[in-house]
């Protein structure tokens, strides 16, 4: 009997799994990967044998389907053939962290592989960031420049041993090996992690090579030293603690934060900081109420941890502002750091952490990349096609055979180094996947988002259409892929501002969306972008706007700047956008008057939300315009503005009262639109949905009202899945 098996089963240590089952139970025949599958023939019990199998698979393995067919063969004993280059269906591994037994044999006295920091087996270590081809063999992986020894030949070899066809198998002798530098390049004598460990306790910012990609380490007491050298503003560092037990000193950690942070994934996951740690985690995310915590998840950081005095340090990408990670030892230099660790294994391809929240029951991605790509989705379509991403959060997108597959991260898409990784990135999946021909590309409509140049260099190359998408509409769409969502959405998209219909700007929408087309239902007041862009960095910019269009006094503007304002008031670029909503409470309360990265004003407002309460009155109105009901703000503004905020207090409850106001109103207002449709759902989607408080009484509302809310899970609430809803779009669209 034959039988293909599709699923996840490249690099997971399912072939010699199959053939241990297949041994213990006397079988004769063999197995291949086939790049697209794995082929098993046996001679006899071909049902008991899968059954066997299915107890037996490895932790990260899965069997999607089976499919069975007679064939006439004879076997003398059960062998592992050599892969085979077929047709590309099989699903891609991921990097996973380095499992218990790999940690006792690094730990242990006298095993060879005592404290040596690329220590993986079958079912851990790099798979996606070091492959270059399918299948998943050694020889097209960047460990090809290291031959095996005579030991690890013999592990390899051998059924009975965990590391049986390990592709990435090495120990001290054989293996990739990590030096130490300093800023001129020079290397160091002596243990380089001693020395680099030393260094950090000591107050040194350095680096450390990892599997995909660059970290920049410090203690939590440098973080105002980093952020001197890196120029981030206030944006939050994300830290690799010791172990969980330390961690708990930090962060509350409930069940299912604990379950995604010593998953073989390792995310960042987001969680609030303990009152006793608040001060000394001020440096490291500033105003916010939550910390990025990851645990180490490589042999290198166990070890880098054995010799470091800290509990925990920032690790943060290491990147020039606006460009990809680097992954090249030479470049890394550029970044003026103090230490350098670095090992001689080459990087295919970069990826950064993944980060993670838990968010009313759900989990959402902030940022999808190791350890969860590229794993696929259901797609609502059967095309092949490409969706690019938007500007920011970029994620790329190819879909085959009814799944649609998301690049890594990719990051900003301003600068050109970014647009081509955005590129590479896409191709190496198409590579991986083996799709050679492209029916469409799915791109944003704002004709200034530089992933276009990335979409018609893809459409002439490959002979494909370019579909333009609303943004909004991506943003539901990826929604109903996310949560399997077949029939049509009343989705409410909330996010800073995207490109609209009517030439002015979007971010605040309530859509009635399927796949093929949408309907806005309802949408916010305008705000005045004055200076455009200018606005969405100055909050004090949108706030003074608010003072002009309710006759107030412009307080945050000199009396030069308020003459000009008001002239280019009725000019400006209007944006009916929650963000800019959020960031214009954010500074009118005090919290924040200037953003030093994407979204600070919303996200340090956050921290208050969760705290106040809403014991203020606000009313929110609603007025006709057209066939869209407009939720009038300016009042609600005006109200803001009157309140006598005096204390801490005062600001978290005036925050709480306004913005529970206006989010409980919106989806009380959309449920009303799903009813009247007969809908029995309602969805969240955009960057604003990263909110904790905003989530809940969105979610609060919906069910209240008897309805099911429809929240994201798989699939980046933000711009991160853009890609997502480019591709189903475009892919219903091709019919």
């Amino acid at each position: 009997m034959k039988i293909t098996v599709y699923g996840i089963v490249q690099g997971v240590g399912f072939r010699p799994t199959v053939y241990r089952v297949a041994e213990s139970l006397g079988l004769k025949g063999f197995v291949l990967n086939n790049g697209s599958n794995v082929e098993i023939h046996v001679d006899r019990d071909a049902e008991e044998f899968m059954k066997e199998l299915k107890k037996a698979l490895p932790a990260l393995a899965r069997i999607d389907r089976a499919e069975y067919e007679q064939v006439e063969e004879n076997f003398v004993d059960f062998r592992i053939v050599e892969s085979h280059d077929g047709r590309r269906v099989s699903l891609i591994p991921t990097d996973t962290a380095i499992c218990d037994n790999c940690v006792a044999d690094f730990g242990r006295q006298g095993n060879r592989r005592h404290l040596f920091p690329f220590t993986n087996c079958t079912e851990c270590g790099a798979r996606f960031t070091v492959i270059s081809d399918l299948p998943f063999d050694r020889a097209r992986t960047s460990m090809s420049d290291f031959p095996m020894c005579k030991e690890c030949t013999s592990e390899y070899t051998s059924p009975s041993d965990r590391r049986f066809h390990a592709q990435t198998i090495s120990c001290p002798k054989c293996g990739p090996r990590y030096t130490l530098h300093d800023k001129q390049r020079r290397r160091l004598k002596g243990d380089p992690f001693t020395l680099f460990a030393s260094g950090i306790d000591s107050g040194a910012v350095g680096l450390l090579k990892g599997w995909g990609g660059m970290h920049i380490i410090c203690t939590f007491e440098n973080a105002s030293k980093l952020r001197k050298i890196y120029r981030r503003g206030d944006k939050p560092y994300a830290v690799m603690m010791r172990d969980l037990e330390t961690a708990k000193k930090y962060v509350d950690i409930s069940e299912p934060e604990r379950r995604l942070l010593t998953s073989p994934q390792r995310p960042i996951v987001l969680m609030h900081k303990k009152a006793r740690a608040a001060e000394e985690l001020e440096r490291v995310s500033p105003g916010l109420g939550n910390l990025g915590v990851m645990l180490p998840y490589s042999g290198a950081h166990v070890l880098m941890f054995h010799h470091l005095k800290a509990d925990g340090v920032i690790m943060t990408s290491a990147n020039p502002p606006g460009e990809p990670m680097c992954i090249e030892n030479d470049k890394a230099f550029d970044l003026g750091l103090d230490l350098y660790l670095m090992h001689n294994r080459r990087i295919i391809h970069r990826c950064d952490d993944s980060v993670v929240k838990v968010n009313s029951g759900s989990t959402n991605f902030t940022r999808k990349s190791r350890g969860f790509v590229p794993v696929p989705v259901e797609a609502n379509h059967k095309h092949s096609v490409i969706g690019v991403g938007a500007q920011w959060d970029v994620t790329g997108s190819v879909s085959r055979s009814g799944e649609i597959f998301l690049t890594q991260y990719v990051g900003e898409s301003q600068q050109y180094p970014t647009l081509q990784y955005l590129d590479d990135a896409v191709h190496h999946l198409m590579g991986l996947l083996g799709v050679k021909s492209v029916e469409a590309i799915g791109l944003d409509k704002h004709p200034k988002y530089s992933t276009r140049i990335v979409a018609r260099r893809l459409a002439k190359e490959l002979g494909a259409e370019l579909v333009e998408t609303q943004h909004y509409h991506c943003h539901a769409a990826s929604l109903k892929i996310d949560r399997k969502v077949s029939g049509p959405l009343v989705c409410l998209t909330w996010d800073g501002t995207g490109y609209g219909d009517d030439g002015t700007s979007w971010g605040g929408e309530t859509l009635l969306a399927d796949f093929h087309e949408y309907k806005r239902l309802g949408s916010l007041d305008g705000i005045p972008l004055l200076g455009g862009d200018r606005a969405v960095v100055d909050p004090k910019r949108v706030v003074t706007a608010l003072h002009l269009k309710l006759g107030r006094e412009a307080t945050m503007a000199s009396s030069e700047e308020e003459d000009l304002y008001s002239k280019m008031l009725d000019r400006s670029v209007v944006a009916s956008s929650m963000g800019r909503v959020l960031d214009a409470v954010s500074c009118i309360i005090g919290v924040c008057c200037k953003r030093t990265y994407e979204g600070e004003p919303a996200i340090k407002l956050e921290k208050w939300l969760e705290t106040g309460n809403p014991r203020f009155e606000f009313e929110l109105e609603f007025a006709r315009k057209g066939e869209i009901e407009v939720a009038r703000t300016l009042p609600m503004f005006n109200q803001l503005m009157d309140l006598k905020i005096m204390t801490e207090r005062d600001r978290a409850d005036a925050a709480a009262s306004f913005v529970k106001t206006l989010v409980r109103s919106l989806a009380d207002s959309a449920c009303s639109y799903a009813e009247s449709n007969g809908l029995k759902q309602v969805g969240l989607s955009g960057g604003v949905s990263f909110s904790g408080p905003i989530t809940a009484w969105v979610k609060e509302t919906v069910e209240r009202r008897g309805l099911q809310f429809v929240g994201h899970e798989r699939i980046s609430n933000g711009d991160g899945g853009i890609s997502t809803g480019q591709n189903a779009i475009a892919g219903a669209l091709l019919g």
